[in-house]
C-alpha cells in the first residue's frame, strides 16, 4: 500500500519504443483513463497525459542516429532526477504518502512516505543500470530500458507537478508524496518487464521474417 505497483506501464513503454512516440503516448493517455475508469478512480486527466508522455518518451530514441551515445546521456539524466528527487525525500521525512490506500476506511494519504518508498527511484535506476551493463550487447534492450525509464521520471513528473497547481498540493507533497511512490515502481517494472517484452517482441519478427 506504500508503492503504486502498476505492470501495465510496461506496455506504452514498450508500444513506444517499438512504433515509435504516438503510439506510445496513445497507449499511455488512453490505458491510464480506461484504468482509471474501470477502478473507480475517476479521470484525472493530468496523470493520463503523464502516462502518455511515458510511452512517447520512450519512442524519441528513434530520432537518434547513435542509440548508445543518447543511451549514456539518458542514464546521466535520469541518474540526476532520481537523486535530486531522493535528496528532497530525506529533506522531507514528514510528507505523507499520496499513493497510500486504506481499502477499509477509504482514504488516501494517511500514512508518511515509507523509506523504501521514498528510495524506489534509486532502486529503479540502479536495476537499470544493471540491464546497462547485462544486456550490453544487445543495444535494442538497453535502448528500450533507458528510454522508458526518462520517460516514466518526465512523465510522472509532469503528472505530479501538475498537482500542485490542480489540487493545490506543495512542492514536497508532489514530488515526495506522489511522484516517489509512482515513478520509482515504474523504474522497477521496467527494468524487468521491458527486456522480456523487447526480447519476445524480435523473436516474433525473427519467425515472421519482418
Amino acid at each position: 500500500s506504500q508503492v503504486a505497483l502498476r505492470p501495465a506501464i510496461a506496455i506504452p513503454m514498450f508500444f513506444g519504443y517499438a512504433f515509435g512516440p504516438v503510439v506510445g503516448f496513445f497507449s499511455g493517455a488512453v490505458g491510464n483513463m480506461f484504468g482509471d475508469a474501470l477502478t473507480g478512480f475517476g479521470l484525472s486527466p493530468q496523470w493520463s497525459i503523464g502516462n502518455g508522455l511515458v510511452g512517447f518518451v520512450a519512442g524519441l530514441v528513434h530520432l537518434f542516429k547513435d542509440k548508445k551515445r543518447s543511451v549514456d546521456a539518458v542514464l546521466i539524466v535520469s541518474a540526476l532526477l532520481a537523486a535530486l528527487a531522493t535528496v528532497i525525500f530525506f529533506v522531507n521525512r514528514n510528507v505523507p504518502n499520496m499513493m497510500f490506500f486504506d481499502p477499509e476506511a477509504g482514504i488516501f494519504g494517511d500514512a508518511t512516505i515509507s523509506l523504501f518508498a521514498g528510495l524506489s527511484a534509486v532502486v529503479g535506476f540502479v536495476l537499470v543500470l544493471l540491464v546497462r551493463f547485462l544486456f550490453g550487447q544487445n543495444l535494442d534492450v538497453v535502448a528500450a530500458v533507458t528510454w522508458s525509464l526518462l520517460g516514466n521520471f518526465l512523465g510522472i513528473g509532469f503528472a505530479a507537478i501538475s498537482d500542485i497547481w490542480i489540487n493545490g498540493y506543495p512542492p514536497a507533497v508532489a514530488i515526495v508524496g506522489e511522484f516517489l511512490p509512482a515513478a520509482g515502481p515504474n523504474a522497477i517494472f521496467a527494468a524487468i518487464l521491458v527486456p522480456l517484452l523487447v526480447v519476445a517482441f524480435a523473436s516474433v519478427q525473427r519467425q515472421t521474417g519482418r
